[in-house]
């Protein structure tokens, strides 16, 4: 007897749940989340979950801390309700970019945050494009890791983009960036970036032929965005005919877009992995593409034990 399939949200991104719900044809749970007085979150569960399969989407997007609680403990409700299975859908995984002790006496807190969903209930977590594919390893249960370059891809197709090239911000990016040139048929330069302390980078030049070209930036998370702008005005001033960038998660905090309207990118692409303000979403430079329908595939093939694999062959 196949369990039945249950869909819940928290506060961080309810549209993109609701949007998921769409795409399967199911209604979201029903629950009630609210804060007690000093700010703690209270939850409460209305359906019946007992032996149900459980997907709950809640990226831990800004505010990271305050998300993140709230999922853990809305994982907790369901473990305690004796839910069969307890899928995490985290579309952006907060904390991500602390994945090694880089220096000394520092938390490695992509480990913390995968033990703390662990304690809390998860059988299973469905994740996008981790900042490091190693931090699935951090993980005692399995991981479904996601990425957005369909998406992506198909939407830098359509746009019929002359003399292509795609531009990885730094080295560490140069396999994503490499994957996208291979789909694109377009060449492959790589900008070497030096990163003293975060949120702060130098970019040193640019290798690679860009002159003449439209440039792609490929890159997995924009921030505060002065990283990006920075490999936009070297890019451009190595010759290239027009700079646009794509990421996966745009957390854009700070002055990031003040910073994005000012450079000389053309356009930003991003996901919806998170949450947008409307000031952010009405940016002339910013176009948002949705992964609801990549998320909801994905939810179907775990649910129905198939390949999830299967959606990027």
């Amino acid at each position: 007897m196949r369990r039945e399939l249950k869909i819940f949200t928290g506060t961080a991104h309810a549209e993109l749940g609701e949007a998921i719900a769409r795409y399967l044809g199911f209604p979201l749970g029903r629950a009630h989340l609210a804060r007690f007085s000093d700010g703690e979150v209270w939850y409460q569960i209305h359906d019946n979950v007992r032996g149900a399969d459980v997907f709950v989407i809640q990226p831990t997007s800004p505010p990271v801390n305050e998300n993140l609680m709230e999922l853990l403990l809305m994982l907790d409700a369901f473990k305690r309700s004796s839910a069969s299975r307890l899928t995490a859908v985290i579309p952006y995984y907060g904390y991500g970019r602390q994945d090694r002790k880089d220096k000394p006496r520092v938390p490695i807190s992509a480990k913390l945050v995968a033990d703390l969903l662990s304690t809390a209930g998860t059988d299973r977590v469905l994740t996008m494009d981790l900042h490091a594919a190693q931090i699935q390893g951090f993980f005692d249960v399995p991981v479904d890791h996601l990425f957005a370059a369909p998406v992506i891809i198909d939407h830098v197709s359509q746009l019929d983009l002359k003399d292509l090239i795609v531009v990885s911000p730094d080295a560490g990016g140069v396999e994503r960036a490499r994957a996208y040139a291979k789909r694109l048929d377009a060449a492959l330069a790589i900008v070497d970036k030096r990163r003293d302390q975060p949120n702060v980078a130098e970019v040193h030049h640019v290798i690679g032929d860009v002159e003449g070209r439209t440039a792609l930036i490929v890159d997995d998370i924009v921030d505060t965005a002065g990283t990006l702008t920075k490999v936009a005005e070297a890019i451009k001033v190595a010759g290239a005919r027009e700079v646009i960038a794509s990421c996966s998660h745009a957390v854009l905090s700070g002055h990031a877009l003040e910073r994005i309207e000012k450079s000389p990118l053309a356009k930003l692409i991003i996901t919806d992995s998170m949450p947008l303000s409307p000031e952010k979403r009405e940016s002339d430079k910013i176009v948002v593409l949705t992964i609801a329908e990549l998320l909801a595939r994905a939810i179907k093939n775990i649910h129905e034990e198939t390949s999830v694999t299967s959606l990027f062959v």
